[in-house]
């Protein structure tokens, strides 16, 4: 639920129709939810470091365990976390287990953040927004 101020709904908007453009693009409550959750799941290191490594192909536990230098376990805890927020999916092949990400949505969210972490770093300006 939008937190607001009382005081605010008294006062007239600055830009009228600035203000009534974004309410148009805040998204409804659930896909806002899914957002957050999606954000959630990305902000930790282990996370982020097992997606990328799911980035180009499927990786078993055991050899996600190796690369990212953590015990089976946890990155077993991790990778149930990261399905859970629909961001990998698993098969089973034998006895192994291997992961892949959900969908390419996952791809193209970190690629996005690279972008801006590359932008921040460098001090480059902002693309225009379409």
């Amino acid at each position: 639920m939008p937190t607001s101020d009382a005081r605010s709904h008294a006062r007239p908007p600055i830009d009228a129709a600035a203000l009534e453009v974004a309410r148009d693009d805040v998204p409804n409550e659930e896909i806002l939810d899914g957002v957050v959750a999606a954000f959630r799941a990305l902000s930790d290191p282990t996370r982020a470091r097992i997606l990328y490594a799911l980035l180009r192909r499927p990786l078993y536990v055991r050899d996600l365990a190796l690369l990212i230098g953590v015990s089976e376990s946890a990155i077993s805890h991790q990778l149930r976390f990261l399905r859970e927020h629909h961001l990998v999916k698993r098969d089973r092949r034998g006895n192994a287990m291997a992961y892949s990400l959900d969908d390419h949505h996952v791809a193209v969210l970190f690629r996005e953040a690279e972008y801006h972490a590359d932008h921040v770093r460098r001090g480059i300006s902002d693309h225009p927004y379409p």
